[in-house]
């Protein structure tokens, strides 16, 4: 799919037909681009559309670049967080004279809400270099409301893990399944937002070199991808603090599992201690040998059981008074 943005075109798909590209387009989108699609961009503005195999190199020198005047970039963008599922994706941008081509096999959500506010506002395209701060600045935003809804996560997680009810920290065996599940999900998505911002750091430090933002009529779009680079800096930074957060709120967790077995090992062990007395007792007058002077005895079985019933209690109130149980 292939669209145009800028002054005079309003996002609106470009038919194949009419072999031609709006002059005043300053955004060239393309969504999952056909070979038609990608040949018309070519040669309407006379530059290369990175692959999908070229885009999904990682490789810095694969991925950001300069030929013939024409800035390369490619970054991972963060979506599929509304459906459960954080993945990142590659999107390539192709910076030339007064152009801004995008090439994307995805649709993350601050790609299409900038598309949606370029409709509407014509100020965020009115020129390459505009639309291309405008929308690195919605995939930051879109990282940092990512990262916010994480820390709220972690909250609720921590008020959960260390209640200050002793009896509320017994978890259940399902609802602690469901606890590392949250747990586990949390950090996959810090981590993939971190590997997003690393490339997007990467790409701001690379457009901050380049000579067409050094130039006298530049300096707004070099302030702005400043701010920009010093943003996605803080929040990598952040996303770092988060997830040794989630390590230590994992082995907190990881740590209420050890307590929980080893109350209920101390538990069977102490029944033990109590009940091996009475059933060693119980074992003597319980053999059958002939000679056996005890069981003539007329108070032999109720004093057997007085002996049992002692040899239970002495233990259970030793391990009481020693504070043991």
């Amino acid at each position: 799919m292939l669209r145009a943005y800028g002054p005079g075109c309003d996002g609106s798909i470009v038919e194949l037909r009419t072999e031609k590209i709006p002059d005043s387009a300053t955004w060239v989108d393309l969504e999952e681009p056909t070979e038609a699609e990608e040949a018309l961009v070519e040669r309407c503005l006379r530059m290369d559309v990175p692959t999908e195999d070229e885009m999904a190199e990682i490789e810095p020198s694969s991925r950001l670049y300069d030929r013939n005047g024409a800035l390369y970039m490619t970054i991972s963008v963060l979506y599929g967080v509304e459906d459960g599922e954080p993945k990142t994706a590659p999107i390539s941008f192709v910076l030339a004279d007064n152009r801004l081509v995008t090439v994307r096999y995805a649709t993350p959500k601050p790609v299409r809400s900038f598309s949606d506010h370029a409709r509407r506002d014509g100020e965020l395209v009115r020129d390459a270099p505009t639309a291309l701060v405008r929308m690195m600045d919605a995939i930051i935003d879109r990282l940092a409301d990512e990262l916010e809804n994480v820390s709220e996560d972690m909250e609720q997680l921590s008020a959960h893990i260390f209640h200050k009810r002793m009896d509320q920290r017994r978890i259940p065996a399902a609802r602690l399944t469901a606890l590392l599940t949250r747990i586990g999900r949390a950090q996959t998505l810090v981590t993939k937002i971190r590997y997003s911002a690393v490339s997007t750091i990467r790409m701001l430090t690379f457009l901050s070199g380049a000579n067409r933002f050094h130039e006298a009529g530049a300096i707004d779009t070099r302030h702005h991808l400043t701010t920009l680079t010093a943003d996605i800096t803080s929040l990598s930074e952040y996303a770092s603090f988060l997830s040794d957060n989630l390590t230590f709120l994992l082995d907190a967790s990881l740590g209420l599992i050890s307590i929980e077995q080893n109350a209920a090992m101390k538990l069977f062990s102490w029944a033990a201690v109590v009940l091996l007395p009475p059933t060693l007792i119980a074992g003597i007058f319980g053999m059958n040998f002939h000679y056996m002077p005890e069981l003539d005895w007329h108070y032999g079985y109720p004093a057997a059981l007085v002996v049992m019933l002692a040899s239970a209690i002495g233990p259970y109130l030793f391990f009481k008074w020693r504070g043991w149980i």
